[in-house]
């Protein structure tokens, strides 16, 4: 169960990196970097394939950025989530948001099992402050229903 405590944890962090970040301003690695970053966040956008991505210098791998981060949004195939999510835990990444769509349940038991705190079926951007547009519009409605994490 992912509870509130998770979830506001995460977004208090202004400091993460985005792995799955996109060139491509269709896909959501694309989107969730720009938003993260115009709301105030110090992102750090991963991506193998791409040198940089919306002016920012893009790093292959978690390894590779130039300082220790506390937190990983993760928007990548649940293929490759479990490789994230191991490459996070010897990053010494302490908070993971699988962002929906990226969650398998090999990453979700292994970032349980080494004391990362997860989070995941939940959309990043109806958290991070401040929330705005559709995504503050669905985070009414989620609440109406009783849905958000608790």
């Amino acid at each position: 169960m992912i509870t509130k405590t998770a979830v506001e944890n995460f977004v208090a962090q202004r400091t993460l990196a985005v792995v799955g970040a996109s060139r491509d301003g269709k896909k959501f690695g694309n989107m969730a970097f720009k938003a993260l970053r115009d709301k105030g966040y110090r992102v750090f956008p991963v991506n193998p394939g791409a040198q940089m991505i919306e002016g920012e210098h893009c790093y292959p791998n978690l390894l590779s950025l130039p300082e220790r981060v506390d937190n990983v949004l993760v928007v990548v195939p649940p293929a490759e989530t479990e490789r994230v999510v191991r490459e996070a835990a010897a990053a010494g990444v302490r908070r993971v948001w699988l962002q929906q769509g990226a969650a398998s349940e090999a990453a979700i038991r292994f970032c349980e099992a080494h004391d990362m705190e997860v989070v995941h079926g939940e959309c990043i951007l109806m958290f991070a402050q401040p929330v705005a547009s559709f995504h503050k519009w669905h985070r009414w409605v989620w609440k109406a229903l009783g849905k958000l994490p608790r």
